[in-house]
């Protein structure tokens, strides 16, 4: 292995069956098994969270094979609430998708429970290209990144 490979994202659901249907049905994420029921002594000690449990599944992204990277969907217990994410706060912001029609896209988001954060644009990125973008939320208000470079 070369110094580092990337693996997987984590995204801490409430309800991680139905956070991870939504990844499946709207940009093609397939299973990747086994599902995951985590506890013990070692999760505990690894999260400094008493008596933790963790439930989830990971989802192969698509445009990948099946060594490709997933999206890691957890849900823990116990839980603590959340405030939603902004785009503009420290730390990781969202996640992104390269699409053919962003506009199709943003509707079979919200179609499935999702949300627009912004206006839909297209902007030139100097010494990149022209890029169709809009920034969405998925059911549980994480930011996902549609995007079409034209």
């Amino acid at each position: 292995m070369k110094v580092a490979r990337f693996v997987h994202t984590n995204l801490v659901a409430v309800d991680c069956k139905s956070l991870a249907s939504f990844y499946i049905k709207v940009f093609g994420c397939k299973p990747k098994p086994p599902e995951r029921h985590l506890n013990g002594p070692w999760l505990d000690d690894l999260t400094s969270i008493r008596k933790a449990h963790i439930h989830g599944v990971h989802l192969l992204l698509p445009g990948y094979d099946k060594e490709g990277p997933t999206l890691e969907v957890f849900q823990y217990s116990p839980k603590r609430s959340k405030k939603l994410p902004a785009i503009n706060l420290p730390g990781y912001a969202h996640i992104a998708f390269a699409v053919r029609n962003v506009r199709q896209m943003l509707q079979k988001v919200e179609r499935n429970g999702g949300s627009k954060v912004g206006k839909l644009i297209s902007a030139s990125i100097e010494g990149v290209g022209q890029i169709e973008v809009v920034y969405a939320r998925d059911p549980e208000g994480n930011i996902i990144e549609l995007q079409k470079w034209l």
